[in-house]
């Protein structure tokens, strides 16, 4: 069901936030794209922004507050407990880059990098579970690790969260060694192996983001008006229409419009 109630199973993801210099103009680009409601938070949240979608929350958009931090959307995984998943992250051959915390009554997050360099964060739960809707227009459809060595984050997440491994279930010829993170068999987000046909080769690894949409067609145009670059231009998949953006300060993202199921 695309409205979420309960708390997500370890390793699934949980939600998304984008660190942002111009909060405001990324919240106001947002709202025009994908039709989020969100305004900039109280002090003792950094002034962080908990979007919605049809009154529920969808994802966070917060003020950057080192103009060093690069701009990107950030993938978190679920937790039962934040600092056992710290260690398990540098058991499996990952970093920590930012330790456990709590915030406020709301949860505990961390952020780590995998083996081949993505940046991900883990969210333990308390009073906000995350997302609490997704597949359906204006929501999180998708979360994948663009990765260079596939193998190697398979591994790692299998080892920290105890996900399972496995091709997409009916997958077509052609799927470029695609992988799934499962849990109890079900696909929970994807491990995509990137190589330089597929991705520039300075691109690093890293966690994508995919927002499900009316059109795909529409809602690029409507970004590029915006001032969003399009990477990646729309194309039919055997999943739905896709495409792939540069929002205004550099942070990456998908787009897709999925099939209508049968």
């Amino acid at each position: 069901m695309p409205e979420v109630k309960a708390p997500y199973a370890p390793g699934t993801p949980c939600w998304v936030d984008l660190m942002v210099p111009d909060q405001q103009a990324a919240l106001d680009f947002y709202r025009d794209i994908l039709g989020w409601q969100g305004e900039p938070g109280p002090a003792e949240t950094g002034g962080y922004a908990v979007c919605t979608y049809k009154g529920l929350p969808v994802a966070g958009i917060g003020p950057t507050m080192d103009e060093s931090t690069p701009t990107v959307w950030t993938t978190y995984l679920a937790s039962s407990d934040a600092d056992a998943t710290a260690a398990a992250v540098g058991k499996a051959g990952g970093t920590v880059m930012m330790p456990p915390m709590d915030v406020m009554t709301l949860g505990r997050m961390m952020v780590s990098v995998d083996p081949a360099g993505a940046v991900f964060g883990v969210w333990q739960n308390k009073d906000f579970i995350g997302a609490q809707l997704v597949n359906e227009p204006g929501a999180i459809a998708w979360n994948e690790c663009n990765t260079r060595d596939a193998e190697a984050s398979a591994a790692f997440y299998k080892n920290v969260f105890g996900l399972g491994v496995g091709p997409i279930p009916g997958a077509p010829e052609g799927a470029g060694g695609y992988l799934t993170i499962q849990v109890d068999g079900r696909p929970v987000g994807g491990i995509n192996p990137m190589t330089d046909q597929n991705f520039p080769p300075e691109v690093p690894s890293h966690w994508m983001t995919y927002f499900c949409v009316d059109d795909t067609d529409s809602t690029a145009d409507a970004a590029v008006k915006r001032g969003a670059n399009v990477l990646q231009t729309p194309q039919d998949t055997p999943f739905g229409r896709m495409a792939t953006l540069s929002d205004p300060w550099g942070a990456t993202f998908s787009i897709i419009q999925e099939v209508p199921s049968d």
